[in-house]
């Protein structure tokens, strides 16, 4: 049984991602919070698998909410629920520790299939949200361009670490590590690490730039 809790401060997106979860097979919801404060607190208080945080809530935002939840070094799996207009942040709470992030408008398999995957360890990615990202951060830019915490995951891919050292290096999990390789290997244009470690050899990849 795959426990969830959710945290939205939206009521109606609330109760119906509510209403989905409590009828859904090998699912339990386990409490639901308005906030990003007391989605904190409920989360470590219960230790659900996996937690569904809404990024735009006042006070306490769904990147903070996460950051406090992975920095309790509990094994909870966070997946932010977004929209198109949240790309900026969709990387930053990613970089906080989110495993992946599902679209506030997907149909309700979809939904539960990212629930299942993230509490699988996988990293759940909405297809359509990921392909528009790639796009925005390529338009009108020469050549691939790496975010600071991409460029250290791919050094440490050079260094040969596995993604489970990568992780406790950075102090994020391995599914946060798996969703940046996926857009490294996407924006560098190659299929695997043995190619993402010689284009970092080639392109002389630093830390720095």
């Amino acid at each position: 049984m795959i426990r969830v809790v959710v945290i939205d401060d939206h009521p109606m997106l609330r109760s119906g991602l509510a209403q989905l979860l409590e009828q859904a097979e090998g699912v339990e919801l386990i409490g639901v919070a308005p906030d990003g404060a007391a989605g904190v607190e409920l989360a470590l208080e219960t230790e659900p698998d996996v937690v569904l945080m809404d990024i735009e809530m006042p006070g306490v935002d769904g990147i903070e909410a996460t950051r406090r939840i992975r920095a309790s070094g509990t094994a909870i799996q966070v997946v932010v629920l977004t929209s198109f207009s949240d790309r900026a942040r969709i990387l930053a709470a990613l970089d906080a520790g989110a495993a992946g992030y599902l679209l506030k408008d997907a149909d309700p398999d979809e939904l539960l299939r990212g629930i299942r995957s993230a509490a699988a360890g996988e990293a759940p990615l909405a297809p359509r949200a990921a392909s528009e990202l790639l796009a925005e951060r390529r338009a009108g830019r020469p050549g691939a361009e790496l975010t600071p915490r991409e460029r250290e995951v791919l050094l440490m891919v050079a260094e040969g670490l596995p993604n489970k050292l990568i992780a406790r290096r950075l102090e994020i999990s391995e599914g946060t590590v798996k969703a940046h390789l996926t857009r490294i290997f996407e924006r560098i244009e190659v299929t695997d690490r043995t190619q993402a470690a010689l284009w970092a050899e080639r392109h002389r990849l630093s830390a720095e730039g």
